[in-house]
């Protein structure tokens, strides 16, 4: 009958098992100098030989020339260990044995001497599946079993052990096998095999086995049995399912040239060659990390798990975009797979995800809108709209930094009838801006220079708004007082300051007030913000009252 390839090359001693150095060592230190604990747990993903290790450990300990650190592998114990059919080695999957009938059957066999070896060896699989009341059945029996009884507990879930159960054992935890030493591995059993397998073909099931060599080498054993003797990676790609690299490619080349109709192509592909969506944009995911990889460290080192080739064509992609593109890009694709397990529709989902990356490198940073803002050279001003000329807190800052001001495109057409008079040429506008900038109250500074004009008096200094302009309510009440404070400093002199609405008829002119003036009398919305219980609401929540409403009359 046929032996698979994952049974047979598994390891016989030791020093066959690939990586997990920490714990090899260990185990026979243990073994040389008799130390032997009566409980362990072997934890770490599935295929990195956690149950092989228990069994070359039983075989260590039961060898008649032993306890060795290698057993010979050739008296009946060892070769019945190997063979899985050996009275005093005990092998219980907990996935099927799992309740705490099982474990009182266990725990009361638990008592009889081995029948032949040097010590019972109980290696309890999947051991995560024990229920809760099964492992404290088994507690008082792991804490003081007999001198010749020995567990391994091994599971791929460690957090799901009871820390009573962990604090009796000593844990392992099998690393996951790097990329390179799964190509090794893989590189070395085809020449055993006498198969012909390009880089590309072995590079492709060390990715699709994720760390661990018994899923690399089923995906061997299925790959010549589709091949035969010659593989390569293209045919492997489409034998597991993998998207190639050059569907990545071209996802990453449609985001540079910020090209949706390439992007829906690529969908229209895929679920044409039947491929499963998730799966791509898993893979989506890994191609992103590795460009943004290369991009932050480059190709050396072992960050990026592809060949070198590869590696090289990575890095030519990766200098197409900065680190803040593709970190966003990332970020996309990460949120789209955790959507698709659970999307309805998992095409039309997968179609707007790509969409969001293309026109993700459109996106402004908010440094660069914070700085247009503020007013520096060339920025476009906000909403979309462009205004007739820089407003007089515009023209200020300008001056104060140096800069032109920006140019006055009312040149090109005669002013209009209802256009609003000049503001007064007053420093206070400009300054109280910088003032602001200092003190880091960039919104603030950012929400007054909307005002279309200004009028600083004797005792009042007031900033006009357009009609439904709707920023004068953003501005709360400290601001007010901030602004007040501010402009009292600037002037040298007490004053109030208001904010003023301009009427809809006019174009200009004030009109009742939507902040109550500093200093004046309180007017409805003054007084609704100065009881003591809507002040409370207002410290509790951070909310501001923009509106008074007598709820005894009828609308």
């Amino acid at each position: 009958m046929y032996t698979v390839i994952a049974r047979k090359y598994r390891p016989q001693t030791f020093a066959e098992v690939v990586s997990q150095e920490h714990i090899k060592q260990t185990l026979r230190h243990a073994i040389e100098q008799n130390r032997i604990p009566h409980g362990y747990i072997f934890s770490g993903q599935r295929g990195t030989g956690k149950t092989t290790t228990a069994r070359l450990l039983a075989r260590a300990l039961n060898c008649v020339r032993g306890p060795a650190a290698e057993a010979c592998g050739e008296c009946p114990s060892c070769r019945e260990i190997a063979a899985g059919n050996s009275v005093d080695v005990i092998e219980i999957d907990a996935a099927s044995n799992r309740g705490i009938d099982e474990i009182r059957t266990l725990r009361e066999n638990v008592r009889y001497a081995p029948a032949r070896d040097r010590y019972k060896i109980y290696i309890v699989d999947e051991a995560h599946q024990i229920t809760r009341d099964a492992w404290n059945a088994l507690l008082k029996t792991l804490e003081e079993p007999p001198g010749n009884v020995l567990f391994v507990f091994c599971t791929t879930a460690s957090h799901a052990i009871p820390a009573t159960i962990v604090s009796r054992c000593q844990s392992f935890r099998f690393h996951n096998l790097g990329f390179e030493q799964t190509m090794s591995q893989l590189r070395r059993i085809c020449a055993e095999e006498g198969i012909e397998a390009t880089d590309d073909a072995l590079a492709v099931m060390a990715h699709a086995a994720e760390g661990s060599l018994r899923d690399a080498l089923s995906a061997l054993d299925q790959a010549i049995a589709c091949c035969g003797r010659v593989l390569d990676g293209a045919t492997i790609r489409n034998l597991l399912g993998v998207v190639s690299s050059e569907v990545l490619e071209e996802v990453a080349a449609a985001v540079v040239a910020g090209s949706s109709d390439r992007m829906l192509e690529v969908v229209d592909r895929l679920v044409g060659e039947g491929h499963d969506l998730r799966n791509f944009c898993r893979e989506l995911v890994r191609h992103l990390r590795n460009l943004l990889v290369v991009r932050t460290a480059g190709v050396a080192g072992g960050l990026v798990e592809a060949p070198l080739a590869q590696r090289e064509r990575l890095a030519a992609a990766a200098r197409q975009f900065s680190e803040d593109d593709l970190t966003r890009l990332l970020q996309l694709s990460l949120s789209l797979y955790a959507e698709l397990h659970h999307s309805p529709a998992p095409r039309f989902h997968t179609e707007l995800g790509l969409l969001k990356l293309v026109h993700a490198r459109r996106l402004v940073p908010i440094e660069e809108l914070l700085a247009r803002d503020e007013g520096g050279p060339g920025a476009p001003p906000r909403g979309g709209m462009r205004r007739s000329g820089p407003t007089p807190l515009e023209a200020d800052v300008a001056r104060k930094r140096g800069q032109p001001a920006a140019p006055d495109d009312s040149s090109a057409a005669p002013p209009a009838p209802s256009a609003a008079p000049a503001a007064p040429a007053d420093p206070v506008p400009g300054q109280l801006l910088i003032r602001l900038e200092q003190m880091a109250k960039y919104m603030l500074a950012i929400n007054l220079e909307q005002a279309t004009s200004w009028q600083v008096g004797d005792t009042e200094v007031t900033a006009r708004f357009p009609p439904d302009n709707g920023v004068q309510r953003i501005i709360s009440r400290d601001d007010q007082t901030l602004v007040r404070q501010l402009c009292c400093e600037l002037l040298g002199r007490p004053v109030s300051f208001r904010l003023s609405v301009e009427t809809a008829a006019a174009g200009h002119g004030a009109a009742d007030s939507a902040g109550a003036a500093a200093g004046q009398p309180a007017s409805g919305l003054d007084r609704a913000r100065d009881h003591p219980q809507v002040a409370e609401m207002i410290r509790l929540l951070n909310a501001e009252v923009i509106e008074v409403r007598d709820l005894r009359r009828k609308e």
